[in-house]
C-alpha cells in the first residue's frame, strides 16, 4: 500500500490557487493541540493537503490543455477555468483535509458539443462517499490484496476502517458473488432498452494463470423508455470475440430481452457487431467517435494531430448529416494523400458514424460515444504497468459489478427522455428533429 500512496502523491504540480494550510486545518475541525496530535501530524497533514490540491490544479491543467484546439470564431478558448467547487472535506489517514476543487466551463454555444470535466484522481462516486462496499471493489481491482484491505481503507477513511478484517472482507465478497449470480440470472421480460453501449474492459487485474491473461470483461449498458440508464450485463469473454458477444447476447434473449434496441453504441471491435447483428438484426449501429478519433490521430504525426482532430471534430458535430458529409470528404482530401492508414481508418465505417443523425438531436452527445461505459470503469482500465496482486476471473466480475452498482447511483438520465417514446412508437428523426408526416 505504501508504493501505491506514493504514486499519488507524486502527481506533477502545478502553480494553481491553494489556501493558507493553517486555515484549511481550523476550517476541517482538526485541532494539532489535542493529545492525539503532534507537530508531526500537522506538518504531515499540510503537507498532503498541499500535494493533493496541486495534483488537482495539474489535473485539470491537463484537461485544459487536451482540449486546447476548441476555439471561437475569434480564437479564444471555448474549455477555461472557471473558480472552485465549494470546498469540501476528505477524510484521509492522516485526519480530514479540505480541498477545493476546481471548476471547467465549457463555453460552446451548442450544449451538445459542450465536454464536461471529472476529476480521475478518485471517482466523483468515490470521493463524495465512505462507504466500504463502494471503495473494497476498488481496492481489489487496483491489486490489494485481502489482508491489506484493512491497511488501505484507514489510509482513504480514517480510524473508522480498523475492525475490518480479512475475515470480514471474504464474507462481503461471498455475499457480493451471491448478489451478482442472482442478478446476471434475473428475469427480463417485458424490459426494453432503447439504446445499448457496448465495451470491452481489460482490468489492470492479474488474473490466477496464464490461460485467463487474454480475458476480457464484457459490459453492456442499456437506456430504457423513460431515458434511466441500467447496466444490463458485466461477464468475461476472450478477447471481445464474436462468440464471446454472441453468448452474452443470446443469454440475453434467452432471459426475455426480446425487442431489438433501437441503436446500438461501440468502438470497432468486430466481434460485437458480428453478434448483435445475428441476435439484434434490427439494431441500428453506431461507432464511437472517441475512439475512432484516437485509432485516426495514432496514424499521423503528432504535429499535425491537432489540426487533424480539430477537423474531425467537425464532422461530428456539424448540425446536419450533409454537412457532416462534406467535413468527411474534406477530411479525405485534406489528409488522404499523405496519410492513407489514417484516413482509410476512418473510411471504413463511413455510414456508421452518422447514424446518430436518425435520433433526436438531444441524445446525440449520449450516442456518439461509449462514454457512459468509459468513465464508470476509468479507474480499473489497463494501464502500462499490470498491478502485482493476483485476482480470480470470478472476483473481479464481481468487483466490476459492485463498482458499477456504485456508480449507477448517479448515471444522469438522457437528455429530453420524453423523445424516446417517439422512437418506440416507430417515429423517424432526420437530422435529429422529428418528422411528424413520416410515422411509421
Amino acid at each position: 500500500m505504501r508504493n501505491s500512496t506514493t504514486k499519488t502523491m507524486r502527481s506533477p504540480a502545478v502553480n494553481g490557487d491553494t489556501e493558507d494550510l493553517n486555515q484549511g486545518d481550523q476550517a476541517s475541525g482538526w485541532d494539532p493541540l489535542t493529545p492525539t496530535a503532534s507537530p508531526l501530524d500537522a506538518i504531515a497533514r499540510a503537507g498532503a493537503r498541499e500535494m493533493l490540491q496541486r495534483a488537482l490544479e495539474s489535473e485539470v491543467q491537463e484537461f485544459l490543455d487536451r482540449h486546447s484546439d476548441r476555439v471561437d470564431s475569434q480564437g479564444r478558448r471555448l474549455v477555461v477555468r472557471n473558480g472552485h467547487l465549494p470546498p469540501r472535506e476528505l477524510l484521509t489517514g492522516v485526519g480530514p483535509l479540505e480541498l477545493r476543487q476546481p471548476r471547467v466551463r465549457d463555453k460552446s454555444a451548442n450544449p451538445g458539443e459542450r465536454v464536461r470535466f471529472s476529476s480521475q484522481i478518485l471517482p466523483p462516486y468515490l470521493r463524495k462517499t465512505k462507504a466500504i462496499e463502494e471503495l473494497i471493489p476498488w481496492l481489489y481491482l487496483k491489486g490489494i490484496s485481502t489482508g491489506d484491505f484493512s491497511e488501505a481503507l484507514q489510509a482513504l477513511v480514517g480510524p473508522s476502517a480498523v475492525g475490518l478484517s480479512a475475515n470480514v472482507v471474504v464474507r462481503l465478497k461471498e455475499q457480493w458473488t451471491a448478489e451478482y449470480e442472482a442478478w446476471r440470472k434475473r428475469d427480463l421480460s417485458g424490459e426494453q432498452f432503447v439504446y445499448i453501449w457496448a465495451d470491452g474492459i481489460y482490468t489492470n487485474v492479474r488474473l490466477e494463470d496464464e490461460a485467463n491473461s487474454k480475458q476480457c470483461l464484457l459490459v453492456l449498458m442499456g437506456a430504457t423508455a423513460d431515458g434511466q440508464k441500467h447496466l444490463i450485463a458485466v461477464t468475461d469473454g476472450y478477447r471481445e470475440s464474436k462468440q464471446s458477444w454472441m453468448e452474452v447476447l443470446v443469454d440475453l434473449k434467452n432471459r426475455g430481452l426480446s425487442i431489438d434496441p433501437k441503436l446500438a453504441i461501440g468502438d470497432g471491435a468486430l466481434g460485437f457487431w458480428a453478434a448483435l447483428r445475428e441476435v439484434f438484426p434490427a439494431t441500428q449501429e453506431q461507432r464511437c467517435w472517441v475512439h475512432k478519433t484516437a485509432n485516426v490521430l495514432n496514424k499521423m504525426p503528432k504535429s499535425v494531430q491537432p489540426r487533424a482532430k480539430a477537423d474531425l471534430h467537425e464532422i461530428w458535430q456539424a448540425e446536419t448529416r450533409e454537412a457532416a458529409i462534406k467535413a468527411f470528404d474534406h477530411f479525405l482530401k485534406k489528409y488522404g494523400a499523405k496519410y492513407d492508414q489514417a484516413c482509410e481508418i476512418l473510411k471504413k465505417d463511413r455510414d456508421v458514424l452518422l447514424t446518430f443523425y436518425d435520433f433526436p438531436a438531444e441524445h446525440w452527445r449520449h450516442l456518439r460515444t461509449t462514454n457512459p461505459i468509459e468513465s464508470t470503469f476509468a479507474t480499473i482500465r489497463l494501464r502500462h504497468r499490470r498491478t502485482k496482486g493476483n485476482g480470480t476471473r470470478q472476483a473481479s466480475l464481481v468487483m466490476m459489478f459492485k463498482l458499477a452498482q456504485s456508480a449507477a447511483k448517479h448515471w444522469r438520465k438522457l437528455n429530453s427522455p420524453e423523445l424516446i417514446l417517439s422512437l418506440v412508437e416507430g417515429k423517424v428523426f432526420s437530422d435529429g428533429v422529428l418528422q411528424l408526416t413520416h410515422a411509421a
